[in-house]
């Protein structure tokens, strides 16, 4: 089951409120993704890992022309949204992949128990798993072509997203951040693949 917008983004802004299903559903993983359409394959992942109660775990994770392996995992203290957990900046310049294609946004639940729940099975009896989605919303810069898509980075009044309040976080939000990173965060790729990342190389707290 799952649902994807009807058009392609080059930039924007987007928000959902998800309800995971209310019971055991280890294995079970709950994405909202904004998923790669042609070109070389991006795609910034929120997925909810399932379970048996809380704590509830988010993994996010980003592909940027075909490379992915940036997995961090959260255990979940909040249900209400508005703190920063996760920053990709662009790196472009020290060779770093930074998604540039065009995405759409996509909700799916699928079957994830070989990687999703520490080897629990999905227990089959509990079905249907059921999630609740409202207040979804996506305000953006329509994909039209490659050459056209640079007017989707501008700065604007039109394109809001694009102004210095989004391109980075104020101090009361770094703070949030990084207390997030340090209480909640307990898988976090750079730990394990810091000599495959660049990004991971850079001085610590400089990129996320």
């Amino acid at each position: 089951a799952g649902f994807e917008s009807n058009v392609g983004y080059a930039s924007g802004f987007f928000q959902i409120k998800i309800k995971l299903p209310n019971k055991d559903f280890s294995g079970v993983v709950l994405t909202s993704d904004p998923d790669g359409k042609g070109g070389n394959h991006d795609e910034l992942d929120f997925e909810f890992l399932g379970s048996n109660g809380p704590p509830f775990t988010l993994q996010t994770n980003v592909f940027a022309n075909d490379e992915g392996g940036r997995e961090q995992r959260f255990h979940l203290w909040f249900y209400v949204d508005k703190t920063p957990i996760r920053v990709f900046k662009n790196n472009t310049k020290i060779g770093v992949s930074y998604p540039s294609q065009q995405l759409v946004i996509q909700g799916s639940i699928w079957n994830g128990e070989t990687w999703a729940s520490g080897g629990r099975k999905i227990d089959w009896s509990q079905v249907p798993f059921v999630a609740s989605f409202v207040g979804f919303g996506v305000t953006g810069c329509q994909f039209q072509s490659s050459a056209s898509k640079d007017q989707c980075y501008i700065s604007s009044p039109k394109l809001w997203w694009n102004g210095d309040k989004y391109l980075g976080l104020d101090p009361a939000q770094r703070k949030a951040l990084q207390d997030a990173r340090t209480k909640y965060l307990y898988d976090d790729y750079c730990s394990k693949h810091a000599d495959i990342h660049k990004e991971c190389q850079i001085k610590k707290n400089t990129s996320y």
